[in-house]
């Protein structure tokens, strides 16, 4: 049996979700394929939590080069979009039972792939564990019985994703944050208080200006965490490219947990030649991807 799901970006929510923010994600048209009749040749923490629990009875081929980077050296990295939950959800896919049709796979999958990818993964919100079972464009609130998932219908904007030079560990990125939440209690709760509330109002707007308008205020709340936390979520290429965007009517921000891998262009129309030049200049290219695209499936 052979599967595929699509990997993911965050377009609102990063950090104030887990503390109940709504938090937007959309699958891209980039996907993790598997093949359960081939001979795995690499075991991903996730893949093998899924063994170890007898989800899966034994590791599946699988190929996430579409989430990848090429480098001149012939190695690759991870661009941010989410393979992980792909490659968990891709994997399960093709091992479950065929008589689970296609338009109920996502949801047998979906609690089981969260749990597994929380527990290999020390946490999480499991954001891009929905965008790899359900595809298209999602809210999702963490609460305590696990994730709420459902769709939404963007107001009509421009999105752009563009590939920094640097890739990082989000698990770090979070280590840090929380280190900040606990020694500094009030002034975390004053900076994440103003991205949850941008993020509540992104997951409302009923117009392109109201949702760049909340963009803009989540990522100066966003910057200022970063700044209080020692750590660089706000990367300067993204800074410098976000105060280009902003002559545009747009926002440049990280796309997650920021620090590098993927920041998004957010705007009414698309970037001018004169931000791309400067991106280019900056070591960011642009990727071809399409938000909204088809969940997890079988062939």
């Amino acid at each position: 049996m052979r599967a595929e799901a699509p990997g993911k970006l965050v377009l609102s929510g990063a950090y104030s979700v887990f503390e109940g923010a709504p938090a937007l994600v959309g699958a891209v048209d980039r996907y993790v394929r598997a093949d359960a009749e081939r001979e795995c040749t690499f075991v991903t923490r996730e893949v093998g939590e899924a063994v170890r629990r007898g989800v899966l009875v034994r590791p599946v081929w699988f190929d996430a080069a579409a989430l990848r980077e090429q480098l001149p050296n012939g190695e690759s990295r991870k661009l941010g979009l989410g393979s992980s939950a792909a490659i968990l959800v891709a994997s399960m896919a093709a091992g479950a039972p065929e008589r689970f049709a296609d338009a109920e796979l996502a949801g047998l999958l979906f609690p089981e792939a969260l749990a597994i990818h929380r527990a290999a993964q020390g946490g999480g919100s499991g954001i891009d564990v929905a965008a790899s079972c359900f595809g298209g464009v999602t809210v999702c609130r963490v609460v305590s019985t696990g994730l709420e998932v459902a769709p939404v219908t963007l107001p009509r904007v421009v999105f752009e994703a563009w590939a920094c030079p640097d890739s990082v560990t989000t698990a770090a990125m979070l280590l840090r944050v929380r280190a900040f939440a606990t020694a500094e209690p009030p002034c975390y709760r004053r900076v994440i208080g103003a991205a949850k509330e941008a993020a509540e109002v992104a997951a409302l707007a009923s117009s392109a200006n109201e949702f760049v308008a909340a963009m803009v205020a989540q990522r100066a709340a966003l910057a200022e965490l970063g700044t209080r936390a020692g750590v660089a979520i706000m990367t300067p290429a993204v800074d410098a490219l976000h105060a280009m965007a902003r002559l545009e009517g747009a926002v440049f921000y990280p796309s997650g947990a920021g620090g590098g891998d993927v920041a998004l262009f957010l705007g009414h129309a698309a970037s001018t030649i004169e931000f791309r030049s400067r991106a280019h200049a900056l070591g960011l290219f642009h990727l071809a991807l399409r938000i909204g695209a088809s969940g997890v499936r079988r062939s």
